[in-house]
């Protein structure tokens, strides 16, 4: 079993500059979590809408090579498929040693896009939810999860820093927070094999399941709100989290719950565990990172065919329909 931490000494960073890099859904969340907290932050972004947004909440945005020179803690919370070439050229030219290096996830110096001097201390602090959950639970006064790993020990106490930031920016020292011990590794592993297989396979499940009820003279409306738009899928995603995976079960009708137990395991065929295995094994051996890097080189052409197909699709054009009828903004917009 992992190590479990429910509390650090955020003192430890307390008469630090933490540089935050980037202003994206985690940075932006994170640099008021932490500025809340009494914690110095500025900000390192390129001038663009971020760098805007960041200014309009008061914070001080330098450019990438300034605030790395001005931070003791560097914090990467700019997307994992440009960090190599930030790193490469903001952000390792202005590092000096004993420096702090805070990972938001373990892709980079997994897969070696990154490789960090030896002379500062690299940790990972890995959130288990979006930004906008990250800022939620600090203000309501809750903790969250995060798993943390070191890749450098230079000063002999990273994981103290690792605790520290967590307890910084509300993961831990409140109800519900835990800090999990892990490893860069780990972290990567589980996060894609996630979006691999259940994240991805879900959406799909859903949108096929939408075509058959639609087949069966079921109006899209009534169809939608059972599967996805009625909320109901977030209040059996919050009753898993507060009492379990099977047992909040026990939630629902007996007729509910026979019709779960009995066909839940129908598609879980052999071929579903084949492609499970063989996404870990994609990922583990860094097939998956070589085909996103070729992918972002060549312009983005499938990944944005992929999109182009999604948003052709009817239950899309249903969607965006229901959702504006019933006072939403209508998922094309989602997309700007």
């Amino acid at each position: 079993m992992a190590r479990l931490y429910f509390d650090g000494n955020a003192e430890l960073i307390r008469g630090k500059v933490v540089s935050m890099i980037g202003f994206g859904n985690q940075g932006s969340a994170q640099a008021l979590n932490l500025r809340d907290g009494g914690f110095n932050v500025v900000v390192g972004n390129i001038e663009d809408e971020y760098a805007g947004r960041a200014r309009d909440q008061g914070f001080t945005v330098y450019p990438i090579p300034e605030a790395v020179k001005r931070g003791d803690i560097i914090v990467m919370a700019i997307p994992d498929e440009v960090q190599p070439e930030v790193w490469a050229r903001d952000i390792a030219p202005n590092l000096s040693p004993g420096k702090i290096v805070v990972f938001l996830s373990g892709y980079n110096v997994y897969y070696g896009f990154i490789k960090p001097p030896r002379d500062v201390d690299v940790v990972m602090v890995a959130p288990r939810m979006i930004g906008e959950g990250v800022r939620d639970n600090f203000v309501s006064g809750r903790g969250f999860p995060v798993l943390i790993g070191v890749a450098n020990n230079y000063s002999g106490k990273a994981w103290d820093y690792a605790l520290a930031y967590s307890k910084a920016i509300g993961a831990i020292g409140r109800p519900g927070g835990v800090a999990v011990e892990s490893s860069f590794e780990e972290e990567t592993i589980t996060d894609l094999f996630s979006e691999h297989t259940w994240g991805g396979a879900l959406l799909f499940l859903l949108a096929e399941g939408y075509n058959v009820l639609i087949e069966n003279g079921v109006s899209p409306e009534a169809a939608m709100l059972e599967l996805w738009a009625s909320g109901e899928l977030v209040a059996i995603a919050k009753a898993i989290v507060e009492r379990g995976l099977f047992a909040q079960l026990r939630g629902h009708s007996t007729t509910s719950q026979y019709g779960h137990l009995t066909w839940g395991p129908k598609y879980v065929t052999d071929e579903v565990k084949r492609l499970m295995r063989e996404a870990v094994r994609q990922i583990r051996d860094g097939t998956f990172a070589r085909e996103w890097a070729l992918e972002r080189m060549l312009g983005y052409p499938v990944f944005n065919r992929l999109w182009d197909e999604v948003m052709r699709s009817r239950v899309w054009q249903d969607e965006d329909r229901l959702y504006r009828a019933l006072g939403s903004v209508g998922n094309a917009s989602a997309i700007k």
